[in-house]
């Protein structure tokens, strides 16, 4: 189950001028926003043309660049995270009458809060992104550990085949709500409980 905020504003045009497409996506955001509740469209409904790609780049550590210049206003960024879209391991933003690939070095989405929630009397993990999605951990929003670079980093899967980076912090919190023990190969492994869902993730 995903959650996400509903009200987000931004100011393109003293932004991004120079980009017509861009400035296309944030006016459709802005003027979708009175007709949706929910912060996310139903992109899967969507089927709209493939329109290039545009000089749009997330790093790993989750900065959004744009023609080489840092995006600081996190406003924007929640607007463009909220028609992100993975298709054949590419990414887009996708709106219905464009979808214009964009750069992805890692995930798009980052985790920066851990929390445990009660419902219907059993305790979830709750994981919320710096783009104020909401992911109760579950069958389908599962954590797992996966190798970038070399690095095993964890993560939890969100929308549309896209996941999210659990940040150190975060990470730190979810140990604290588990358990460590060790496998047969002598190996760290963290377990957690999120609902009936049994996680064992190692370290």
């Amino acid at each position: 189950m995903v959650k996400q905020n509903d009200s987000i504003t931004a100011q393109p045009d003293s932004l991004v001028p120079d980009d017509k497409n861009l400035i296309n996506i944030v006016q459709y955001l802005k003027d979708a926003q009175s007709s949706h509740k929910r912060s996310i469209p139903p992109l899967e409904q969507w089927n709209p043309k493939h329109c290039g790609s545009m000089d749009l780049k997330v790093k790993a550590n989750g900065e959004w660049w744009h023609e080489g210049q840092l995006i600081k206003r996190q406003s924007l960024i929640d607007l463009f995270s909220t028609v992100l879209w993975k298709e054949d391991n590419k990414f887009y933003l996708k709106t219905p009458v464009e979808q214009i690939e964009i750069e992805v070095e890692d995930e798009p989405l980052l985790v920066n809060q851990v929390d445990q929630v009660e419902i219907q009397g059993l305790s979830y993990l709750q994981l919320t992104t710096t783009t104020q999605d909401l992911i109760i951990v579950d069958q389908d929003h599962p954590i797992f550990m996966r190798d970038f670079q070399g690095e095993m980093r964890p993560y939890v899967h969100v929308r549309f085949g896209i996941n999210a980076l659990i940040q150190r912090s975060a990470f730190f919190h979810l140990v604290e709500m588990g358990e460590l023990s060790e496998n047969e190969q002598g190996e760290s492994v963290l377990n957690l409980k999120s609902g009936n869902l049994l996680l064992q993730l190692g370290t």
